[in-house]
């Protein structure tokens, strides 16, 4: 089914792919874990394919002598390849965010950038400070409703002293883990992964997908965003009913007040860690989960700006990291024993990491069931009449569509790109656009469009905590999203199109 397709066989063809992407939707909105789904239809795609006197859509790929077990091969074939590629560098993040966590550097650092929110009086300039500070600390904590949880029981009270309603705080809260550009975050390990395998982006590393491209949508985006939060968080509190405010001003002391208790073992956890790590190691700890951004940002701007080029990847920033914090953990404990034995969870949260990788094998044996019975070339062809006349975004506004679709009915910010990260440079190139034009704005989208969603974990934690409604706090996240992705959407066709 590669070029010679009769007119039945292009109507079966796209019938089977429509199936199959129906299926996929509609696990994701019922919140269902897809990979075993990716895996099965996959499988159904090839078979189909060899059924028809087709092979399967893999470069290099080697047959065995019984075409039957060719699928399952490609299974082993995929997972090989991933594992020694994205999936290496998934591994090694996975394990040092969760020894940062183990150690109680994340702790620190969290502590040591909320301390100056304490000293800001102004509920309303502290939206902005909050918004940001919280994307900062995304990169320590990446996970959004984690690092919600952890804000919760940090500053929700500091915010609520300050003046901040429970309505404005929980907004801001539950929007801080959103486009802070890192070359730790598995979406753009995985998508550099991708593109690293085509001429043009040959050699490709996550700093330099990060640095020069994300950043540059990504940073006036989140900018852009803090001033939008501050007038709408504004504009919001000042249409609300004062005098309701003022005869529930009690109750909501009551709900602050239980918001923190429900938070209090997140607490009590944040205030060991800054008892057991004092003076020039708890400034040390601090810095320590930020460390391989660091290092990764100074082998860039060396290679930019003084054309030294440092051999500097994220594995090997990340091992080199893992030794320096070894070794402050067993000097501030001066027991090596101990500090050895917390190296446990490092190897643990890398097997945390599985899930992850195992969904891109997954969406990958997907896309090869699609390439198989010929769909992809089929959509290459039919793109290819955009290049060169002006509808270059087209292709991101469907897929940036599709996934406010899949984001706003499950709640899941990045499933739906990670099981498209293998199609996005093939689609791109064929629609005559860079596949930064198509990238950026998708994984963004899901990013921002998280909050947005009712059904979402983050807002579920956050109006849960906060006693507030989630219909409630999304009407006070809404716009300054909506907007952040109409601008990040802009801003992407601007600069790559």
């Amino acid at each position: 089914m590669c070029g010679k397709e009769s007119g039945m066989e292009l109507i079966v063809m796209y019938v089977i792919a429509a199936l199959s992407i129906c299926v996929i939707g509609y696990m994701l909105v019922k919140k269902m874990d897809i990979k075993i789904t990716l895996f099965i239809i996959g499988l159904v795609l090839m078979y189909v394919a060899i059924a028809t006197g087709h092979g399967l859509a893999i470069k290099d790929f080697k047959p065995s002598s019984t075409p039957l077990l060719d699928p399952l091969l490609a299974i082993i074939v995929m997972f090989k390849s991933t594992l020694t590629g994205a999936g290496l560098v998934m591994l090694f993040l996975g394990g040092y965010t969760s020894y940062m966590s183990s150690i109680g550097a994340n702790d620190a650092t969290v502590s040591a950038l909320a301390k100056p929110i304490a000293h800001v009086r102004s509920p309303y300039i502290l939206v902005p400070i909050v918004f940001l500070l919280g994307n900062l600390l995304s990169l320590v904590v990446p996970s959004a409703s984690n690092l919600a949880i952890i804000l919760l029981a940090t500053l929700y009270p500091v915010l609520r002293k300050s003046g901040m309603s429970a309505l404005t705080a929980a907004a801001v809260i539950a929007t801080t883990a959103t486009i802070m550009p890192t070359p730790l975050g598995a979406d753009n390990v995985a998508i550099t992964a991708e593109l690293a395998k085509y001429p043009m982006f040959e050699n490709l590393t996550v700093s330099q997908y990060v640095f020069g491209y994300h950043a540059l949508v990504s940073i006036p985006t989140l900018i852009f965003m803090a001033v939008v939060h501050y007038f709408w968080q504004k504009f919001m509190s000042k249409r609300a009913d004062q005098t309701v405010t003022t005869q529930n001003s009690s109750k909501s002391k009551d709900q602050a007040d239980e918001a923190a208790d429900k938070s209090h073992t997140a607490q009590k956890n944040s205030d060991t860690a800054k008892d057991e790590i004092k003076g020039v190691f708890h400034a040390l700890y601090a810095v320590l989960p930020l460390l391989p951004i660091v290092l990764l940002v100074v082998a860039y701007i060396a290679k930019i700006c003084c054309g030294v080029s440092i051999t500097m990847s994220v594995e090997l920033a990340t091992l080199i990291s893992f030794i320096i914090a070894l070794v402050c953990d067993a000097l501030r404990r001066k027991d090596m024993h101990e500090a050895l034995g917390k190296t446990e969870t490092f190897f643990k949260g890398m097997g945390s990491m599985l899930p992850i990788i195992a969904l891109l094998v997954a969406a990958m044996i997907y896309v090869v069931g699609l390439k198989s019975i010929g769909l992809i070339a089929s959509l290459q062809a039919m793109m290819t009449g955009m290049s060169g006349n002006g509808l270059g975004f087209v292709l991101p506004l469907i897929l940036v569509g599709l996934t406010a679709l899949i984001v706003l009915l499950s709640g899941s910010g990045v499933a739906l790109f990670y099981a498209m990260v293998p199609l996005i440079p093939a689609l791109a190139q064929a629609a005559g656009i860079s596949p930064i034009a198509v990238s950026i704005p998708m994984g963004m989208a899901g990013n921002l469009l998280r909050a947005v969603s009712p059904v979402s974990a983050v807002i579920m934690i956050v109006s849960g905590t906060t006693k507030t409604s989630p219909l409630d706090v999304v009407k006070r996240v809404s716009v300054p999203m909506l907007l952040g992705c109409v601008f990040m959407f802009v801003l992407s066709m601007v600069l790559f199109i």
